[in-house]
């Protein structure tokens, strides 16, 4: 268990200093940065068993799970890489500390702060898709306490289905120090995708899975292209009131405005590659979020006992548009043939449906630290949950719920080494969207109370490796279709499991982060659910093995290999889990030599992706399919000015 050696403000203004630094984009390195194998991702490096879309089972951003700085976002898009320093998944003990836990796990954003001093990184990236892409970002000092951040990329990217895009984003944060112990940062990101063509799905014609598909290769409709604008503004700001007093507040506006957008089906799919293809058109449609915290925290220093009191209002107000599509059938046609059609002079899109949540959460919540014993945390809070629902031609549909939420969680130091830690807690969390291939496609699904147990030890095997180890049970309803294909709650489901991390240097050359799960997930029918509903979720492996070695070697100075292996195991395919999509093991290999020119620093990186070529079908929903990513190479070329 770490010492406890600062009061909570100071500590919180020591690590805001820390942050303040800018991040040279040449030193950007998962495995050597990562804490623990549970999720992380930094510039272009993402490992772990966990990411943002996906936590024992679950996803913590469909979920409302997704912070900036420890405080509350509900993003409509996926914040700007340009904003972000660093995302981590935080479960079971990686998440000890964090007020009001999130039963499906918490994922955190770490802002990028402008730095004290003026410095760039410019980065060109690119790979065998076609990818190439330049991001230029950096910061100045406009003055005493004041700097400037700014991020510009600008490129074409090239995915594994042979489909494109053309994007560009823009970020600008401004950071200022008024006084000491005062902090304001508002920021600001868009994001805009061009001709980003819809790549297809494929649904079989019987009880089998469809033929793979020839790789890398889009066959059409080269009309059917996606235009989208995401943006993020906020308002990050933090005053030591007084003594052992921190004010946070986090204010954040997330939109998504999808100008046209396309779903690419081909149906009954037969085993010799037959099929009709079927094009969903979308009108424009809208999602706009206001999103927040305001928490005010005290600490009591009592000796080797650290007593941290939160009291957090939380808000949220998310408008969402969905529905109005059109249904273009397409015809006969194979998954191997060319498209083509010709896009229509106009659509016949039909009315839009709209929805508004509104929710505001009150809470209290304790964290007491004694050193070298143990930590105790508490949580208490009531939520105020307001959904309305327009339809077509129907009137305002109102759903509420006014839970309390709560959450205890505990770890013991039984020695300087090993560490136990227990938790519960339970939450308001929200269900996703119906998948595009439902009658109800793309419908905001209700919120849901969850329920999650989990503990384990945290254990430092030496001075820098540590292995963290758990089992963990969590409980929510399940969806799925029913028989008139609405995707809808039929059954509850229980993900029990094991998992483990174990990260740190095995030499002074040689670092390694390594983790698994092991999952037992397991469906429970509701009496009334019409279809056959299967035991398992669809969509979850049974386990996942995720290895991540980095060495930098003698021979050449700056010069690290690396190698990473993720090995997934056999999930189900559909709802009544008649299908299943084998297991996999995707191969890494790469490289990376870092060297100074002029005085600068430089990073040449390249990887050669899944180097086994295991190409095949994926999982896009219940009786839904795309294909993995198959082999491929690329790299980046960072330099830092």
């Amino acid at each position: 268990m770490r010492a406890i050696a600062l009061s909570l403000p100071l500590a919180l203004t020591a690590g805001m200093a820390a942050s303040a630094a800018a991040q040279d984009r040449s030193a950007d390195n998962a495995v050597t940065q990562a804490e623990d194998a549970f999720g992380y991702s930094v510039g272009r490096e993402t490992l772990g068993i966990y990411n943002a879309g996906s936590v024992r089972g679950f996803s913590p951003t469909a979920a409302g799970n997704v912070r900036i700085d420890g405080l509350y976002f509900d993003p409509t898009f996926d914040l700007s890489g340009l904003l972000t320093e660093s995302t981590s998944v935080k479960v079971g003990l990686s998440a000890q500390g964090y007020p009001f836990a999130a039963p499906s796990g918490i994922v955190d954003n770490a802002l990028r702060r402008p730095g004290d001093k003026a410095g760039a990184s410019v980065v060109a990236n690119g790979d065998s898709f076609g990818t190439a892409a330049i991001e230029v970002t950096g910061s100045t000092a406009l003055g005493t306490g004041l700097s400037l951040g700014y991020g510009v990329n600008l490129g074409r990217t090239g995915f594994p289905d042979g489909t494109n895009n053309i994007n560009h984003s823009e970020a600008v944060a401004l950071r200022w120090k008024p006084a000491p112990g005062i902090e304001l940062l508002p920021f600001a990101a868009r994001f805009d995708d061009y001709n980003d063509e819809a790549g297809p799905f494929y649904i079989a014609a019987g009880d089998f899975l469809p033929p793979v598909p020839t790789k890398h290769r889009f066959r059409g409709p080269d009309w059917a292209d996606f235009r989208l604008i995401a943006a993020t503004q906020g308002l990050l700001t933090s005053v030591a009131a007084g003594r052992n007093w921190v004010v946070r507040l986090g204010v954040f506006r997330s939109t998504f405005t999808q100008r046209e957008g396309y779903f690419n089906l081909l149906t009954d799919v037969e085993p010799d590659g037959s099929a009709n293809r079927v094009l969903v058109a979308d009108p424009p449609l809208h999602q706009r979020s206001l999103s927040g915290e305001l928490r005010v925290t005290h600490s009591i220093p009592d000796g080797p006992r650290l007593h941290v009191f939160h009291l957090s209002l939380r808000e949220r107000d998310l408008h969402s548009e969905y529905g109005g599509f059109d249904v273009l059938d397409l015809g006969p046609t194979t998954i191997y043939a060319e498209d083509a059609s010709v896009k229509p002079a106009a659509f016949a899109f039909g009315p839009i449906s709209r929805e508004r949540v509104r929710q505001d959460t009150l809470g209290l919540a304790y964290n007491g630290r004694w050193r070298n014993v143990g930590e105790l945390g508490l949580g208490l809070s009531k939520a105020r949950y307001r959904k309305t629902t327009d339809l077509p031609g129907l009137a305002p549909i109102l759903g509420k719920d006014d839970p309390w939420l709560y959450n205890v969680n505990a770890a013991l130091a039984l020695s300087r080494a090993v560490s136990l830690y227990a938790g519960y807690a339970r939450g308001l969390e929200e269900s996703g969207t119906a998948p595009p291939n439902a009658a109800n496609r793309n419908a905001p699904l209700p919120a849901i109370l969850t329920a999650q147990k989990d503990a384990g030890l945290r254990w430092a095997l030496t001075g820098k490796i540590k292995l963290v180890a758990g089992v963990f049970e969590l409980s929510k309803p399940y969806f799925g279709f029913d028989a008139g294909q609405t995707f809808r709650q039929v059954g509850s489901i229980r993900n029990r499991g094991v998992e483990f991390s174990l990260s740190g240097p095995l030499t002074p050359r040689l670092d390694l982060v390594a983790g698994g799960v092991v999952l037992d997930a397991r469906v429970e029918r509701d009496a009334q659910a019409t279809g056959t509903i299967g035991r398992r979720p669809v969509g979850v492996a049974k386990h996942l093995f995720n290895v991540n070695l980095n060495w930098r070697t003698p021979w050449i100075e700056g010069l690290a290999l690396d190698a990473s292996l993720l090995e997934r195991g056999a999930m189900p395919a559909t709802t009544d889990n008649s299908l299943e999509i084998v297991g996999r093991q995707i191969v890494n290999l790469g490289a990376r030599y870092s060297f100074k020119v002029a005085g600068k620093a430089v990073t040449a990186r390249i990887q050669v992706y899944n180097v086994l070529d295991q190409y095949g079908l994926v999982s896009g929903g219940p009786g839904l399919y795309r294909t993995n990513q198959p082999r491929s190479v690329n790299g980046f070329l960072a330099v830092d000015f």
